[in-house]
């Protein structure tokens, strides 16, 4: 398909059968997964005659599902070694032929699919300038070429300091039409400080947060919440979020009175070593906490809940937001400052609670006075932020495409 017939195909909306191609790298987490489904889901929501390709390194992709017209393509995956540097995730090849197989594939796909429009997450060339050959051929072709940044990236100098090293600003003044910042200036304006031209100020749209609903399933279909009031501790990915598990499982320990009960959602990426310890721990403290390894449908658990306590990621600030949630968050502070930033500006709009220690203790105290008094804090709708959860609704007018009432909640199946 040449350019002209991009362009058309483009021009004519959801009268045509328009292609999207979503890419996220995914060498750790479930966040950028998470973010490209919902939008997908939500683009196909709007149009019965649009299709949505997700390019993913995740995992654990195989164990959500997905809506009509949206797949998925699974690329090798890729892990960060303990000295910082990546290897192959599972093959035995370095990750140099890793990164080459990938950039095959990915260029292949282009080639294919033909995406009218393609959605980079966050790393304008890709993992390791994978998508250079993609971005050329995408150009060429015509299709429109999207970036997608969370809301927070990082502190300003650690995150200029990186854009500079990686070459993002190259990459989007050759190649990108657009960028789309899924969240709003008042929490965050991630760009400021990168280097990109003035010029960019205006072809920078900052979406609103992606909002989330509870899907439609039978109520019987796997782990059932509990009937009694309880709070939700979950740590996302569950990768780095053992702290917060151990701090929540010691208060529970410790306080043979604590109320409500707690739901533990451990996330995928926990260490199986960590995993049968804090399953063994559990255990004996009865029905009063009750372990989730990992839910692809989380958000039926998040609504019964009276609470949540989180590291504050966001995919979960989202379900916060979007399920009206009491919320404490205890912010990972390393090796991003992401979740601190988030979770400060949200605290300043009285969004959600921070959770503090004093000199990083964990006290089993603080986490239960914590828990005790989540029940009564208020909710995030007790404060009007315009625009806050228009994320979707955004996106689908951006891709010319007419908003309808079901698009968040096919978003959040």
């Amino acid at each position: 398909m040449d350019g002209a017939e991009t362009r058309d195909r483009q021009a004519h909306g959801a009268a045509s059968d328009l292609r999207v191609m979503l890419y996220s790298h995914d060498t750790y987490g479930l966040g950028h997964l998470r973010r490209a489904r919902a939008i997908a889901q939500a683009m196909t929501g709007a149009s019965p005659s649009l299709s949505a390709l997700i390019m993913t390194g995740s995992p654990v992709a195989g164990r959500f599902d997905f809506s009509d017209r949206v797949d998925y393509v699974r690329l090798p995956g890729v892990v960060k070694t303990a000295d910082g540097d990546y290897a192959s995730r599972a093959l035995r090849v370095d990750v140099a032929e890793t990164v080459q197989l990938r950039s095959a594939i990915l260029a292949a796909t282009d080639a294919t699919f033909t995406p009218d429009v393609l959605i980079v997450d966050k790393e304008a060339w890709g993992f390791r300038n994978e998508l250079a050959d993609t971005l050329a051929a995408a150009r060429a072709r015509g299709a429109r070429i999207v970036l997608g940044v969370r809301d927070v990236l990082d502190a300003p100098e650690p995150l200029r300091q990186e854009w500079q090293r990686k070459g993002h600003v190259q990459a989007i003044t050759s190649y990108f039409d657009e960028i789309w910042v899924y969240g709003l200036p008042d929490i965050c304006r991630p760009l400021d400080g990168v280097g990109l031209p003035s010029e960019w100020d205006r072809r920078t749209v900052y979406t609103g947060y992606l909002r989330r609903e509870v899907p439609d399933w039978p109520a019987e279909v796997g782990p059932q919440p509990p009937d009694h009031p309880y709070v939700l501790v979950t740590t996302g990915g569950g990768g780095d979020g053992a702290g917060l598990i151990d701090w929540a499982l010691r208060a529970y320990e410790t306080d043979p009175t604590l109320e409500p009960h707690a739901v533990l959602v451990y996330g995928p990426f926990l260490p199986p070593d960590q995993r049968a310890d804090f399953d063994a721990r559990a255990r004996k403290l009865g029905d009063r906490v009750q372990v989730l390894s990992f839910d692809s449908r989380l958000e039926r658990w998040m609504e019964r809940a009276d609470g949540v306590i989180a590291m504050g990621g966001y995919n979960t600030f989202c379900e916060i937001l979007s399920l009206d949630k009491r919320a404490l968050i205890w912010p990972r502070t390393a090796p991003r400052l992401e979740q601190l930033v988030r979770a400060e500006a949200a605290e300043r709009l009285n969004l959600v609670r921070v959770l503090r220690t004093a000199d990083d203790k964990c006290d089993p105290a603080i986490m239960a006075e914590a828990i005790r008094g989540l029940p009564f804090q208020a909710k995030p709708s007790a404060v009007e932020v315009p625009g806050l959860l228009d994320g979707l609704d955004a996106i689908v007018a951006r891709v010319g495409l007419a908003p309808t009432p079901r698009v968040a909640a096919i978003a959040g199946s």
